[in-house]
């Protein structure tokens, strides 16, 4: 496959006289192209652990109580995953920090197939940590592709690279068959197969991020914004000189102000401890009503391709309308696709899979706008540890759903987790008004 070369795409970039925005750099069509068949391959891997973690667990630990501990595993894993990428990403760029990331990832699921081939369950809880930082990668990547796009292409940019991850993320539920397949013949339980699936897709993804992401999109980013603020320095001090001094607010008028950091974070968060709380429980509750796992697939593998078909929507919303109304619509949704859960028919599949493809739409509608905001708040400067932070915090709300939705369902049912799900889901919508709140107030400030 030919990647188009930064001299190629710099004809289509815009200029700031056309746009009145900072250019499109040269580079973002390669670092896009790049990132989008990481994603492809990596996405297999994403879904391992969610189609059959509580599975194993079940089955391993024999307590439907405890069959939330691999989801809290896989996503602490992804918060230890996520700071440590984030850090190694700000010391030495996007290339180095991602293909770790995944050759890691690639370990941890070699490790989960090892631990259920010998019956080991020290071993899987140790894997399962260790696999979760393939998915903070995967997540993760996503902000390489707004490093360079942007502010009115900032949304689309990053959904691309969300989008690509739908291909094996909606393969992987539906290859659990005949991963168990492979696994069998090779004389291991059935349930290791999606890890089997999940270590090549890492290894794939780490080797493609490893040879082609040159040049780094973060370095270029951080070269690009200095260039700017040389310009803008130069521009200052000529103008300062002018009778009407209208060169002394030309900085001011390039500070960024919207909603910051923590906005972008609580929305994003809201809708991460929802979300896996109910998909982590949903293939118990399938197989505890009687459904087999073909069912199980379906409807985890539609919900997957829920959680990145529409990011080309959300990424357009977000551009034209901003982050917070989307941000907002994002609760909404959730708190409707969880009521839908909580009194869908134990017997009716369907009802069950329209539920979680809502969540999945209402997770997408979060992540991009949550992630647009985080982006625009930050300078390139600081932009990959406090990005790594933030999604600490998201596994951080991923490992508090997944590790509380067992202990729930055991002393509640699903129906309670979905339908206290849906009141948490709401508190976006104040998060959101406080954040236009207090950004109109400042836009305000500034323009008086």
């Amino acid at each position: 496959m030919t990647l188009p070369s930064s001299a190629s795409s710099s004809a289509s970039s815009p200029t700031v006289a056309d746009s009145g925005r900072p250019p499109e750099h040269p580079a973002q069509r390669r670092v896009l192209t790049v990132l989008v068949i990481s994603q492809v391959v990596s996405g297999a891997g994403l879904t391992a652990g969610i189609v059959v973690g509580a599975l194993l667990a079940e089955e391993m630990l024999g307590s439907t109580g405890l069959a939330g501990i691999p989801s809290a595993l896989f996503t602490g894993g992804s918060m230890l995953g996520a700071l440590g990428i984030g850090r190694l990403c700000q010391r030495r760029g996007r290339r180095p920090g991602l293909g770790l990331g995944y050759a890691v990832g690639a370990l941890g699921s070699i490790g989960v197939v090892a631990a259920v081939a010998a019956d080991n369950v020290p071993l899987l809880l140790v894997s399962l940590l260790v696999y979760g930082a393939g998915t903070a990668t995967n997540l993760l990547a996503r902000y390489a592709g707004a490093d360079l796009a942007s502010p009115d292409r900032r949304g689309r940019a990053l959904s691309r690279v969300l989008l690509a991850a739908t291909l094996g993320a909606v393969a992987g539920p539906n290859l659990v068959t005949v991963t168990g397949d492979v696994a069998q013949a090779w004389g291991i339980p059935r349930l290791a197969g999606p890890f089997l699936l999940a270590a090549f897709g890492y290894a794939a993804a780490a080797a493609v991020l490893g040879t082609l992401l040159r040049p780094d999109p973060l370095h270029l980013a951080r070269a690009q914004a200095a260039e700017r603020e040389n310009a803008a320095a130069r521009e200052n001090a000529r103008t300062a000189k002018e009778p009407d001094g209208s060169g002394a607010v030309a900085a001011e008028d390039r500070t960024a102000r919207g909603p910051g950091v923590a906005t972008g974070l609580w929305v994003m968060l809201l809708g991460q401890v929802v979300k896996v709380a109910i998909m982590t429980m949903t293939p118990v509750h399938l197989a505890a009503h009687g459904h087999g796992t073909g069912a199980t697939g379906l409807v985890i593998s539609l919900h997957i391709g829920a959680m990145f078909l529409p990011s080309p929507l959300s990424g357009m919303l977000v551009d034209r309308l901003g982050a917070l109304p989307v941000a907002a619509a994002s609760g909404v949704t959730l708190c409707a696709a969880a009521v839908l859960a909580g009194v869908a028919p134990t017997d009716s599949v369907a009802v069950l899979a329209g539920a979680l493809v809502l969540a999945g739409v209402a997770w997408n509608l979060g992540l991009v706008s949550g992630t647009a905001i985080v982006t625009a708040a930050v300078p390139p400067t600081r932009s990959a540890s406090t990005q790594g932070l933030v999604d600490v915090g998201l596994a951080v709300a991923g490992s508090t759903g997944g590790l509380l939705s067992g202990l729930v369902v055991t002393a509640g049912g699903y129906s309670t987790l979905a339908l206290g799900g849906a009141v948490v889901a709401l508190l976006v919508l104040p998060v959101a008004a406080r954040a236009a709140r207090e950004t109109r107030a400042a836009r305000t400030v500034h323009a008086g």
